[in-house]
């Protein structure tokens, strides 16, 4: 397992569309490894490969830090509630800024496990929230994007302000 750096927003990188993974290996199995390693470190709770700027369509997330991790590859939402919830989110990709985002309360994901294997999970809560963010990420659309202009600009403002004299946007 390896700690991979994390792109930073504003990189373009982050709104690439991510290509579907076809090869079920060992390679495969390291990179959701290097992926948990490298959201353990950064403190996340959820994290794509697109973070990493590898553009494969596969997810880590890990909720509590003694359960066990989920692994999520070509994952799509199959069914979405017409009830919403809103929860605060943020990205690893855009650490120290936060805001409510709304979106449907539960989901059905459909997905393949590690040996390509179809599955289906629905998922409430905490877990929903992080479904759906992660699998915008996939599809190009980072979080931001969820919210008005005015705090979309906001927030770009801040993050900005924190990364003064941090070092190149991409590191």
């Amino acid at each position: 397992m390896a700690i991979r750096p994390i792109l930073r927003f504003p990189d373009p990188r982050l709104r690439r569309i991510a290509a579907p993974v076809d090869h079920f290996d060992a390679g495969l199995r390291s990179l959701a490894d290097d992926l948990l390693e490298t959201m353990r470190e950064a403190a996340g709770i959820g994290i794509t490969a697109p973070h990493i700027d590898v553009p494969a369509r596969l997810v880590v997330i890990r909720l509590e830090a003694d359960t066990a991790a989920r692994v999520y590859v070509n994952p799509e939402v199959a069914w979405a509630s017409p009830e919403t919830a809103r929860h605060p989110e943020g990205s690893l990709s855009m650490p120290g800024v936060t805001d409510e985002v709304e979106r449907p309360a539960r989901v059905r994901v459909r997905y393949q496990d590690l040996g390509g294997a179809t599955c289906t999970e629905e998922a409430d809560g905490l877990l929903a929230v992080c479904l759906q963010h992660e699998i915008d990420q996939l599809d190009g659309i980072f979080w931001l994007q969820r919210l008005s202009r005015l705090k979309r600009d906001r927030l770009t403002k801040r993050f900005l302000k924190l990364r003064q004299g941090d070092g190149p946007a991409s590191a």
